[in-house]
């Protein structure tokens, strides 16, 4: 049970989110202002109460549709990650890999605090998760970006207004709900190295009449792949100062321990002896990865829409949503490789062992087999059919019942059945007679596996999962009673929803014979039942001391039928000084209960990119703190990681309890008189998250561990990590999630708006930037805060202390044009040592242009380019893939798109 008493605090206090001023503050520019003579009431995200068009709530950044439409964009992922309050871990299609069920999904992360802190709303209502079952987050490749009018980003706790999972902001995607006429478009890019093509299709017909609107739309995009042994030869790694390629230990030969503890390697030429073997040496056997891998891996998506209301009488109205999305992915992967999962240990009598001792084979990659291919297909649907009006002079209503629900199928080629490759080890069942029903295999040197082998122990894997998502809501807004400084605006309604994952993996899979990390069946569910109410208060209107004084307030009581109920409300404050001051100020609760995978994802295993601070200790200083801990914990003097990666234990947890969060924003919007058409915005934000479900990465584990004298540290403790005793490899590491005892978030964002005319040119230069001041986690009570704040992570992301994204667009006639730069800032890697290469990512610039003709209001040709001048990805020690943070930097380098419309 959850229970916080701060509802009679709530309801005195009545306060809730400031009000924007007239110009929102945009990234990538381009607004439409707003005339200050329009009046009509509209729904603004952060709020239920309809309020005046010229005005916003709280930190809101809006991305319009021409905005969006001079991005090139195919994917909203692409223009959401390049918000400056977007960080840390996120996908995206130069992402090569995605865990959690999720390949080929792409999300945002609103201040780093996580994809599932971040609530995705599309028409003000949620939208079930994504990826293949049991997901967290929405996948934003549902949502074409054809359909888009604007994107509206709240950075504010919004728990109050929208329920649980808005700590750190709310992203409302908002699509276009009439259209007169036809519009068809289509668009083609690529890469100046002639791969990673793009390419989309779309058609939208709308009518619209007296009493009602229809809009119907088709979308198609298609994107290609680029290996990335093309941007990054292959993996590299600090040897003697410098960068060599280091390469994965699954060797092509084979690599074993003999008994008497020595470590050797078998043939790896194709033409070499089947007996032969050697000493094991890293930079002879290493497999380089990356010729194996993708880059960016390719996706198609095919959505149909459609988008109508109508007036049933002159007060009430109908409307509907319908959306359907068919997405396919698929990821290249290296050969699979055997000995990780399970031991497969060789007599020295056996026919194929010509070393005379029994070994242990640790790792043999089948290269033999060929490349394995991930694959996903997802269906995704969501209907909405509802009804709204008006009862009387300014009381609006409307209720809805919102259905989503994906499923999904994916697996993986070429992987082997554990238990047939112990079969064809087995000579009281194998056989080398041609036909045999059991042949019998050599793994001891690269080139000795028969097809008939291959055959008999690889095959594919196939998995199927779902989300489905359910919801009732209703509400009901309006003007309650007149004041002298004006009317009580009110909202209140209430939200039934009930939330369900699943996830079936294969049946090898679930029984560990499938050479692949093991998972366990998920399945869960939640209801939540909950209501709100939401007043606006007018103070003051044309005092001595404001032009206007509105005091706002939001409550929310939530029950859920596994944690009890819980009560969130948000207060605030929005005081417009001066026509040209206004200061902001809002205090929110929030809360998030675990989600589905979280509760119920069971135990899986999975290869993750970890950094071993013990790998090569022995060559340090005998002072330090590591050198120290390595030698008292056993491990071998010389000891050195032979790969990148470590099999880690992830999973859910079903003892994880809610998280509650406290959100603070204080800000000014200053529209100086002196400069026509300029809008400065200042906000500063504080969040704090208690019982924080969090999952610390094994190499944050087993560096803070290491530096702490003694091996003091709680992450010492075997149910963290243990070494295997004899090599001193991690032979089991946890990353499953845990309530961690707290996180903090605090910084600034910084927000410019100017709308001016140059030489006959409509122009408007955007900048928006975000001061990350500190990302704190506090893994227990008591702990050292682990400090994320400047730093550039193994499996986190980015936490650089700076972005900003700058853009300035310009029109006139038949042309427009806008030129854009992305800002991020240096960072240290989090797991490195000073003065290693690549202990520190610099600041990397990206610039991006576009040109746009319009053959009047018939058509037009746009023709962009995005990193005009080649900015390459900065190496880091922690890296993911292709040497760099693929969340973070960009591997594609300079790429162009050009864009046909025709309309009629």
């Amino acid at each position: 049970m959850f229970k916080r008493n701060h509802l009679a605090l709530a309801v005195a206090a009545l306060l809730s989110a400031g009000v924007s001023s007239n110009a929102l503050a945009q990234e990538g520019g381009g607004a439409a202002q707003a005339d200050a003579t329009d009046l009509d009431t509209v729904t603004v995200t952060g709020s239920h109460i309809k309020r005046a068009a010229i005005s916003g709530v709280g930190p809101v950044t809006v991305i319009d549709a021409e905005t969006i439409e001079r991005s090139g964009a195919i994917s909203v992922e692409t223009l959401l990650q390049r918000l400056p309050a977007s960080a840390g871990f996120a996908g995206n299609q130069t992402n090569a890999y995605w865990a959690d069920n999720g390949y080929g999904t792409t999300q945002v992360n609103l201040r780093g605090l996580g994809i599932n802190r971040t609530l995705v709303l599309l028409n003000g209502r949620r939208v079930v998760n994504g990826g293949t079952g049991a997901n967290s987050s929405v996948d934003l490749n549902i949502i074409p970006v054809a359909l888009i009018d604007r994107i509206e980003v709240l950075k504010d706790g919004a728990s109050a207004i929208y329920g649980a999972d808005a700590v750190a902001g709310v992203v409302n995607i908002i699509t276009k709900k009439s259209f007169d006429g036809a519009e068809a478009s289509i668009r083609y890019g690529q890469t100046f190295e002639q791969d990673g093509e793009e390419g989309a299709a779309d058609f939208a017909w709308g009518i619209t009449g007296e009493r009602g609107a229809i809009m119907a739309a088709v979308n198609y995009a298609e994107s290609g792949t680029v290996n990335m042994a093309d941007r990054a030869p292959c993996g590299l790694g600090e040897s003697g100062g410098q960068l060599v390629c280091v390469g994965s230990s699954a060797t092509i030969g084979g690599r074993a321990v003999l008994a008497d503890g020595s470590r050797v390697n078998f043939n790896q030429d194709p033409n070499g002896s089947g007996d032969f073997y050697e000493t094991y040496s890293p930079a002879k056997h290493n497999f380089n990865s990356n010729p194996y891998l993708n880059a960016v891996n390719p996706l198609k998506r095919v959505s149909f829409s459609t988008f109508g209301h109508y007036a049933l009488t002159d007060s009430v109205r109908a409307f509907t949503e319908l959306m359907y999305t068919n997405r396919q992915s698929d990821q290249l992967a290296t050969p699979g490789s055997i000995g990780q999962y399970r031991p497969i240990r060789i007599s020295a009598t056996h026919p194929t062992n010509p070393t005379g001792q029994d070994l242990t084979l640790q790792r043999r990659r089948l290269l033999e087999a060929g490349v394995r291919e991930f694959y996903q297909e997802v269906d995704t649907f969501r209907a909405v059919l509802g009804l709204d009006g008006q009862i009387g002079d300014g009381w609006d209503w409307g209720m809805a019942v919102n259905w989503g629900r994906n499923t999904g199928i994916d697996g993986s080629t070429n992987v082997a059945n554990l238990d047939r490759v112990d079969q064809t080890l087995n000579t009281t069942v194998c056989s080398n007679a041609p036909g045999a029903a059991i042949p019998c295999a050599d793994y001891l040197g690269y080139g000795d596996l028969t097809q008939e082998v291959l055959d008999y122990i690889m095959f594919t894997t196939r998995d199927n999962g779902g989300n489905d998502q359910k919801s009732f809501t209703a509400n009901l807004s309006g003007q309650l009673f007149e004041l002298p400084a004006g009317w009580v605006g009110v909202a209140t309604g209430v939200e039934v929803r009930k939330e369900r994952g699943w996830r079936d993996p294969d049946q090898l899979t679930v029984l560990g014979i499938a050479n692949t990390n093991q998972q366990e069946r998920i399945a869960g569910e939640y209801t939540a039942k909950e209501a709100f109410i939401e007043v606006a208060i007018p103070l003051l209107q044309d005092s001595v001391i404001a032009d206007s004084l509105t005091l706002n307030g939001a409550v929310r009581y939530s029950d859920y039928d596994l944690f009890g109920d819980d009560t969130n409300y948000k207060v605030g404050l929005d005081w417009q000084v001066a026509p040209s001051l206004k200061v902001r100020a809002n205090y929110a609760t929030a809360f998030r209960i675990p989600n589905v995978p979280e509760l119920f994802g069971g135990v899986s295993e999975g290869n993750l990119t970890t950094t071993d601070p013990c790998s090569g200790w022995s060559s340090q200083p005998s002072s330090s703190t590591i050198y120290q801990n390595c030698q008292d914990d056993g491990v071998p003097v010389g000891y050195t990681q032979l790969g990148n990666t470590v099999l880690t234990t992830v999973g859910g947890n079903q003892d994880l309890q809610p998280e509650d969060a406290e959100t603070t924003t204080v800000g000014v919007v200053w529209t100086p008189s002196f400069a026509d058409g300029l809008t400065l915005t200042l906000d500063y934000f504080n969040i704090r998250i208690d019982n924080a479900i969090q999952r610390i990465d094994g190499s944050t584990k087993l560096a803070v561990c290491y530096n702490t004298p003694g091996l003091a540290h709680q992450f010492c403790g075997s149910e963290n990590f243990t070494r295997n005793p004899l090599t001193g490899e991690i032979d089991f590491l946890s990353a499953q999630p845990v309530n961690a005892a707290s996180e903090r978030v605090s910084g600034v964002d910084l927000g410019a708006l100017y709308q001016f005319g140059l030489a006959g040119w409509d122009s408007t230069l955007s900048w928006d930037v975000s001061y990350l001041k500190e990302y704190d986690v506090r893994p227990f009570d008591g702990a050292d805060p682990i400090r994320y704040a400047g730093m550039i992570t193994g499996g986190r992301g980015s936490f650089t202390h700076w972005r900003s994204f700058t853009s300035l667009t310009m029109a006139r006639g038949v042309w427009s044009g806008s030129y854009s730069v992305q800002y991020i800032g240096k960072a240290d890697d989090i797991n490195a040592s000073p003065g290693d290469i690549g202990d520190h990512a610099p600041s990397v610039t990206y610039h991006n242009t576009q040109v746009k003709y319009a053959f009047g209001d018939v058509a037009d040709v746009a023709f962009g380019i995005d990193n005009l001048w080649d900015k390459q990805a900065p190496f880091i020690q922690s890296w993911t893939d292709a040497n760099t943070d693929t969340m973070t930097y960009d591997l594609l380098g300079r790429r162009w798109n050009v864009k046909f419309t025709y309309r009629w």
